[in-house]
């Protein structure tokens, strides 16, 4: 465990557990500028505590980012198959303003299950998107190389972020907002629990190999890295913006298959180049905040959850941009500042003349 000051290793946690809940919620326009901060408070137990645990267990057990992806992707089958139970409840948008999505969601029901393929692939996907890797990606780009693969919580700080997410969980189930009201069936209860288990086992075997593997933190996986050099950072953004961008695009059965198999070519190659030489934080952060450009871009023709005002919609999604522009900016300018600090740092004993003997 790092000696690091308290003070110092919480920032970046208290960072990632303000950004979860504005990445999952606020990003894509769901909510005006003044309902953003609310949001926000009322979501990071929930939202922040998840992602906190997520990255802590990453970073402890080295799992690198297909671990990442994997246990996000249970957080997602959890949050919308347990807690709000959205992915089970077919009204659950229909005191929203996007309650005529129903018939686009009823064209892709899953038999036996109750639940539209189609809504699965939209709320899981964007809480591994938006959620758990943007904010993840985000925050530890404006971290040095040493703190983004160290843990910032010790044993007290685990417990209370599970305590949060925990709590946030129970708060969203009990609450007539949360839930509305709706349980799942056992039968419904129970697949969800087993998919989400299932992924959680998918991740965690990569622990044995950790064990015997250099990690890189910028590495989407464990081990060394190939001879081949990794694409420019551009390429990992693209990637994922047209995946995140195009999985929505074609309706009906054909676009969960098209979904799918953008979501499984992304994973392929960037599992890939990661494995390259040159692949570094700044592919990390490309691919991670693609999303959420894509997010505020789509945020001006996204309306709210509830009626507002044209000038609050308009104001809402500038605010949005903005502060896209800023988070992404900032850690493209930390990320490349520090990579060219430490080019530096590498060549200046080589132009130092050699020092004379004693």
């Amino acid at each position: 465990m790092t000696t690091e000051p308290l003070r110092r290793r919480l920032a970046p946690a208290v960072a990632l557990l303000l950004l979860a809940p504005w990445t999952a919620e606020c990003s894509w326009g769901g909510f005006t500028l003044a309902g953003m901060p609310f949001v926000v408070l009322v979501l990071a137990p929930m939202y922040g505590g998840a992602a906190l645990l997520i990255r802590e267990t990453a970073r402890r057990l080295g799992l690198g980012w297909p671990g990442i992806v994997l246990l996000a992707t249970a957080f997602g089958v959890v949050q919308a198959g347990l807690v709000d139970q959205s992915l089970f409840n077919p009204d659950y948008l229909d005191d929203t303003q996007f309650a005529d999505a129903r018939a686009v969601a009823e064209a892709t029901l899953v038999p036996g299950l109750g639940f539209s393929a189609r809504q699965a692939v939209d709320y899981v996907g964007n809480h591994v998107a938006l959620t758990i890797c943007a904010s993840i990606a985000l925050v530890e780009s404006y971290l040095g190389v040493g703190r983004r693969s160290r843990p910032w919580l010790g044993r007290p700080g685990l417990v209370v972020a599970a305590l949060l997410w925990l709590g946030g969980s129970l708060l969203v189930f009990a609450d007539d907002g949360g839930r509305k009201g709706f349980l799942a069936s056992p039968v419904q209860l129970t697949f969800a629990a087993g998919v989400a288990l299932a992924l959680i086992a998918a991740a965690l075997p990569r622990v044995g190999r950790a064990a015997d593997a250099r990690i890189d933190p910028a590495a989407g996986t464990p081990g060394d890295r190939t001879a081949r050099t990794a694409p420019r950072p551009v390429w990992a953004g693209l990637v994922v913006l047209v995946a995140y961008a195009g999985a929505g695009t074609v309706p009906g059965w054909t676009g969960i298959g098209v979904a799918l198999a953008l979501a499984v070519v992304t994973a392929a190659l960037l599992t890939r180049w990661s494995r390259r030489a040159g692949w570094g934080q700044r592919h990390v952060l490309a691919a991670g905040s693609a999303a959420v450009v894509v997010a505020a871009v789509f945020a001006y023709d996204v309306p709210t959850y509830t009626p507002a005002g044209p000038a609050a919609d308009l104001v809402g999604d500038v605010a949005i941009s903005v502060l896209v522009l800023l988070l992404v900016g900032g850690a493209w300018w930390r990320v490349s500042g520090r990579a060219a600090r430490d080019r530096r740092r590498a060549a200046a004993p080589a132009d130092r003349p050699a020092s004379p003997p004693a």
